[in-house]
């Protein structure tokens, strides 16, 4: 008999913002938490949950839950994403470019949590229009779920790799 041993996969978790927000009732106000977790991988993996409680700790667990369940396949070129793209959410838009091996995550908060859950370790960022925390770092998931795989976007066009990922790696092997 063949022993089988579960295990679980080890995943980055991130606490975003932990929020007081209350629900208005006949007798005043009633108070509760809503916390934003990012979850990843770190190898191309992430999600993001978003869980609400009357105590933090509770709150934190049905996020981390949700992070889980919500794990998006975010297509990766080395240590960057493979081109530049916008993600829009509300009123917040986040742009993403590429940048090359040694640049670092140049971006804030929310932004830098979902790019290093998901193992970008050499990217540039700018947050546009709304700060709004919860709309950003789901712009930055939209974003990320927009990314085109450059070993399928290639042979889509009938063209090699080279051809379409970014001038830095076609300008080194010139």
């Amino acid at each position: 008999m063949t022993d089988y041993i579960e295990f679980e996969q080890e995943f980055d978790e991130r606490i975003v913002e932990i929020a007081r927000v209350a629900k208005v009732v006949k007798g005043g106000r009633r108070f509760s938490f809503r916390v934003t977790v990012v979850v990843g991988d770190n190898r191309g993996q992430v999600g993001i949950g978003i869980g609400k409680a009357n105590a933090v700790q509770d709150a934190m667990r049905k996020a981390v839950e949700r992070g889980r369940k919500n794990m998006h396949k975010v297509a990766l070129y080395d240590t960057t994403i493979p081109h530049e793209i916008i993600g829009k959410v509300g009123g917040a838009q986040v742009l993403l470019k590429p940048a090359s091996r040694g640049t670092g995550v140049i971006a804030g908060g929310g932004v830098r949590a979902v790019l290093e859950a998901a193992g970008v370790s050499d990217i540039l960022t700018k947050s546009l229009g709304s700060s709004n925390l919860l709309n950003v770092v789901k712009a930055t998931m939209v974003a990320l779920d927009h990314l085109k795989d450059p070993k399928e976007e290639a042979a889509r066009r009938g063209k090699n790799v080279a051809e379409v990922t970014p001038f830095w790696d076609r300008r080194k092997n010139a």
